[in-house]
């Protein structure tokens, strides 16, 4: 219990010294409270943003809406509920796509160029085209997300398909398995460490491009709420919303990590 509370303390006295050090320049008025709020400002706002705005009659409205009433609520599960469909449809073409493009060369010597070509293209330099092609709303922000959650996806299953030790697949196909018992069997679970990682960097790409676009194809989310904060110069708003965001962070890496673990206890095992 000692250890773990002397690294508790540890690890939150950098940023405790920081935030202290922040909010008595602030008080002192070096800074500009229009520039840079102090961090008690920052923490009444986020209070007020989570917040509802008006007060709400249980009786004519549902019982998600009395959970959601806020604006914070609100922004957080629109911009959460996007990174979800988003990188599923991402997530979902990549996987299979990079079993296949993993197992197969020739596959991959047909697909590998055009898809390099793209690779380097920041999602957000798409956002132009989304646009057009789609509109304004959740469409062109699904595919941005989309975009930016593919690629990590699909080269992590490539590198992790080629690194399987070929001794496993040479033992399961003299044992008589199929291609479809081998890739279940074998290759995806041999894969899975590098694939759980593309999995984790790409949601991660996909919440990075989330705020962007919801700053400019959207109109709820936290990336749109930051932005309409910036035009009314609201600037302790703008720092709410970005602990919002990283808090959002902490929680989908929290339970990535989690998942990982589960996902590989097998590993573990034969580890110890």
């Amino acid at each position: 219990m000692g250890d773990r509370l002397c690294a508790l303390c540890k690890s939150i006295a950098v940023p405790a010294l920081v935030l202290a050090s922040w909010e008595a320049l602030s008080r002192a008025g070096v800074f500009s409270p229009a520039i840079l709020p102090a961090p008690s400002a920052v923490v009444v706002r986020w209070w007020h943003y989570l917040l509802p705005t008006e007060p709400f009659d249980p009786a004519q409205g549902s019982r998600l809406g009395w959970l959601v009433s806020g604006e914070l609520p609100q922004d957080a599960l629109g911009s959460l509920s996007r990174v979800v469909v988003g990188f599923l449809i991402g997530g979902g073409v990549a996987l299979p796509l990079g079993l296949v493009m993993g197992r197969r060369p020739l596959v991959h010597d047909l697909l590998s160029p055009a898809l390099e070509i793209v690779r380097p293209i920041p999602p957000i330099a798409f956002i132009p085209l989304s646009i057009l092609w789609f509109g304004l709303g959740n469409p062109p922000a699904l595919f941005l997300i989309a975009l930016g959650a593919f690629f990590p996806v699909l080269v992590n299953t490539i590198a992790g398909v080629r690194n399987v030790d070929a001794i496993y697949v040479r033992a399961a196909q003299n044992l008589g398995a199929t291609e479809g018992v081998l890739f279940r069997r074998v290759i995806l679970p041999a894969a899975m460490p590098y694939i759980l990682t593309g999995v984790r960097v790409g949601i991660g790409v996909a919440f990075i491009v989330v705020i962007v676009a919801e700053m400019t194809a959207v109109n709820m989310g936290l990336g749109y709420r930051i932005l309409e904060a910036r035009e009314f110069m609201w600037s302790d708003k703008i720092m709410a919303g970005m602990i919002t965001i990283g808090l959002c962070g902490l929680g989908i890496d929290l339970f990535m990590n989690r998942l990982n673990r589960w996902l590989l206890r097998w590993r573990r095992g034969l580890e110890g």
